[in-house]
Formats: C-alpha cells, sequence, structure tokens
C-alpha cells in the first residue's frame, strides 16, 4: 500500500527498517509475514567473533610455566609474576577503555589493542631474561588485553541493545571460553612438539588478522546506519564524543565507591578472578601435570571447561533477566568454592570420571557470575555502569593477578597446590555471603493518579 492510500493519521512504515517485522502484502487470505534480522545482532557477532580470536592470549599463560622454567630456569614465582603484572593490567585498563571507547569509538579502541597485543606476544620470541617477559607478556599483552575486556562486551550490549541484555551478555562473555576451546588444544600441540615460540607467534598472527574484520564490519552505535537500538521504542541520537576520558573515568570511580553495593560488587568479582583466571586458568595444567598428567591431556580438560562455559554464561543471562542477581551470585559462588575443596583429590595421572564431572561443573559455573555482576551495575549506576563495571573488573583481575603469583610461589614453597585449592575455596563460600549482602535498590513509587 503505497502512502497516498493509507487512512489520514496513519504513518507508513520503514519496509527497510531490518528493526521492524511487517506484513510483505495487506491483510488478507493470501498475507505473508516477513521477519527481518535487527542490526544489533550482526553488531554482537562480529563483537562475539573478535573476543573468540583475541583469546588466544588468554589461553597461554598456564602453558608456557613449565616450558619457560625448563629453558630459561626461572622459578615459577617468577613466570608467575609476569602472568600477575598481565592480569592486573588486564584489569586496571578496562575502565580507562569504557571511557575511550565513548570518546573515539569501539572501532578504534579495539583495534589499537589488538595491534598491541600481537607486537607483545611477538616480542616474546627474542626475549633472554625474566625483566623481558614482564615488559612483553605483562606490560604490553596487558594493556592490550584490558582494552579487550568485558568492558567491550558491555558497551556493545548497553549501545544497542535495551532488551535481552543478559541474554547478549552471557554470549559475548561465553566468546571468550570459545576462544579458549579453540586455541588452548592447538597451544598446547604446539608447545609440545615445537617449543613454545611458534605458540607466541601464533597468537600475535590471530590478534593481527582480528583487526580488519573490526574495522570493516563493527559499528560504534545504533544511530550510525539510522537505527534504533534492538527493543527501543524510538530513535535514540549518537551521544557526542565525551572529552576528557581519564578524569571522567576516575570522577566514575570516586562516586561509585562512596556505595556500599560497589565494594560488595568489587570484593566477590575479585574472588571470581581469583578463582578462575588467577587458580584454575595459571595453574591447572602444571598442577595436573605434577601429578603424572600430560600437558596435552591437561589442556584439552581447560578446553572441555571452554566447552561448559559457553553453555552455563548463556544460561546465566536468560537466569538473569528472570531471577533476582544477588541470588544468582550467590548460588555461583557457593558451588564454585565446593567443587574446589575437591579438586585436590581429584588430581591423578588419567583424566577419570570424577575429573571430568569436576571440568564440566567448574565449565559451567566458570563466568556465570558475569551478567549478574553487570546487571546489578546496571541497575545501582545506570548511564555509567560500563565504566563501573570496568572498575568492578579491575578487581576481578586484580584477584588474579594475587592468586596467580602467590599460587606460584606456594608450589614453590610447599611443593604442591593444595593449599592454594582449600584457600580459594574457602574465598568463594565469602563471596557467597557477600552477594546475599547486596541490597536492591529501591525503585521510585510512581505518581499516585489525580
Amino acid at each position: 500500500m503505497d502512502a497516498a492510500e493509507l487512512p489520514e493519521g496513519t504513518e507508513p512504515t520503514d519496509s527497510t527498517d531490518p528493526a521492524r517485522t511487517g506484513l510483505a502484502a495487506g491483510p488478507g487470505k493470501g498475507a505473508r509475514r516477513s521477519v527481518r534480522v535487527h542490526r544489533a545482532w550482526f553488531v554482537a557477532a562480529v563483537a562475539f567473533v573478535t573476543i573468540i580470536g583475541a583469546a588466544a592470549f588468554r589461553s597461554l599463560p598456564g602453558l608456557l610455566i613449565d616450558p619457560l622454567h625448563q629453558e630459561f630456569d626461572w622459578s615459577r614465582g617468577t613466570i608467575g609474576a609476569a602472568v600477575s603484572i598481565n592480569l592486573a593490567l588486564y584489569g586496571l585498563t578496562a575502565p580507562f577503555a569504557a571511557a575511550l571507547m565513548d570518546r573515539f569509538g569501539i572501532r578504534r579502541v579495539v583495534a589499537v589493542a589488538l595491534t598491541v597485543i600481537a607486537v607483545g606476544s611477538g616480542l616474546t620470541v627474542w626475549m633472554t631474561a625474566a625483566w623481558q617477559l614482564w615488559l612483553c607478556w605483562g606490560l604490553l599483552v596487558g594493556l592490550g588485553s584490558g582494552s579487550m575486556a568485558l568492558a567491550f562486551a558491555a558497551t556493545v550490549t548497553n549501545r544497542w541493545f535495551t532488551e535481552r541484555r543478559g541474554l547478549v551478555t552471557g554470549i559475548l562473555t561465553a566468546a571468550s571460553a570459545s576462544g579458549q576451546l579453540i586455541f588452548l588444544p592447538i597451544l598446547s600441540w604446539t608447545v609440545e612438539s615445537h617449543g613454545w615460540r611458534p605458540a607466541a607467534v601464533t597468537v600475535a598472527l590471530a590478534a593481527l588478522a582480528v583487526v580488519p574484520f573490526v574495522w570493516l564490519l563493527l559499528r560504534d552505535h545504533p544511530a550510525d546506519v539510522g537505527l534504533e537500538p534492538y527493543g527501543a521504542r524510538e530513535f535514540v541520537p549518537k551521544p557526542e564524543p565525551v572529552p576528557g576520558a581519564a578524569r571522567r573515568t576516575v570522577t566514575v570511580l570516586f562516586s561509585a565507591a562512596r556505595t556500599g553495593p560497589f565494594w560488595l560488587l568489587a570484593g566477590t568479582f575479585a574472588i571470581c578472578g581469583a578463582s578462575t583466571n588467577g587458580l584454575i586458568q595459571t595453574h591447572f595444567v602444571p598442577a595436573a601435570h605434577d601429578h603424572g598428567m600430560p600437558i596435552t591431556a591437561a589442556a584439552s580438560l581447560l578446553a572441555v571447561i571452554g566447552v561448559f562455559d559457553v553453555a552455563g554464561t548463556v544460561a546465566s543471562g536468560w537466569f538473569t533477566d528472570r531471577f533476582e542477581a544477588r541470588r544468582l551470585l550467590a548460588v555461583y559462588y557457593a558451588l564454585r568454592g565446593v567443587s574446589l575443596l575437591f579438586l585436590p583429590m581429584l588430581l591423578a595421572p588419567s583424566v577419570h570420571p570424577p575429573m571430568i564431572f569436576f571440568i564440566v561443573f567448574y565449565g559451567l559455573d566458570w563466568v556465570a557470575t558475569v551478567p549478574p555482576t553487570l546487571a546489578l551495575c546496571r541497575e545501582h549506576y545506570g548511564d555509567d555502569s560500563a565504566i563501573v563495571f570496568g572498575w568492578v573488573l579491575a578487581s576481578h583481575q586484580v584477584g588474579a593477578a594475587l592468586v596467580a603469583y602467590l599460587g606460584g610461589l606456594a608450589r614453590d614453597v610447599f611443593g604442591s597446590y593444595d593449599m592454594v585449592w582449600y584457600a580459594s575455596g574457602a574465598l568463594c563460600a565469602a563471596a557467597a555471603l557477600m552477594a546475599l549482602v547486596i541490597r536492591r535498590r529501591p525503585r521510585v513509587p510512581a505518581p499516585a493518579a489525580a
């Protein structure tokens, strides 16, 4: 029907808008309904693939500990210190990266971050001293990975979606685990067959390969393509670039730090990082190798964690859209703590059914905490939620950094990782209690009708 044939007062529908669903023909027996996918889902897909491509650097640290120890005779504490610097900068860069994305756009920040990762990983091939490991893998890869942190996923979700945010957050969070699933078997085979240097080059090439993909396909805001965010009822204009990104990031931190929920969220997420990136991702492979398990087999178990992490994180996003976020967090941390207490009894030279059960269970709970944590940031801090979540993520990585270093130090001192598993289990129990203390933000009552 042409616009001229519409009844008076009826506005024409833009049939070219992929955000809308309409009738391909007028009402009647032969009417057919055409469904167009909103552009936001394509942007989420690009972000998903980008995070997968950048996940190679997250898969390598645990595989490097034994080869670097054997080749350079560096202590595990020294190598763990480089991983610790990497994880700390990963977290501390995230809130500034969120503000930089507001100032310069998502595409520019992500493209530069991937290039820095490639340079840092590639330069490790020529290192001969521990300080070079700290500089390349700690400083450069840490800064680049921090700009590709979950603040990237939070920014994409906040700009392109007003509905299904929990689900999209879960999907993008799971992308890192999907990358781990892809790269861990490849990198572990490369390390065992050809040494650690080809594995470092593989990481550099994977990061570089994603750069043109990001530059050509990623878009900063729905307004760039003339659309409203998914689920929005009206067009949202693109905000002007925000000057003073660093100042704004610090200002948001000082404002959030005056509230109780911020410290509770930061504390629980620090324990989350300690029990995942700092503990399992960094020390599971060498710990399993201590008990006689081949490196390839242990790395494959970590890859299986990635498989179930995808399912667990997407499911957690679905739950977050329907259930109270703080109660979900309490359940996730409590179950994680219980599983860690059993791990020392499960490590053995071969893979057996109880170990497989632990891997599946831990995978489902790996980063299931992200969607409810981000939902609580959004509930309490509104438009600043991406930057606040960046600071909460910083605490996640500081916790991971401490355990990455202390775990290696404990292995040097006690000769085993048992003490580390038990301590991390107790910390998870504390995180469950902290999550329950977070109060819901009271809703402002609607004005009474006259």
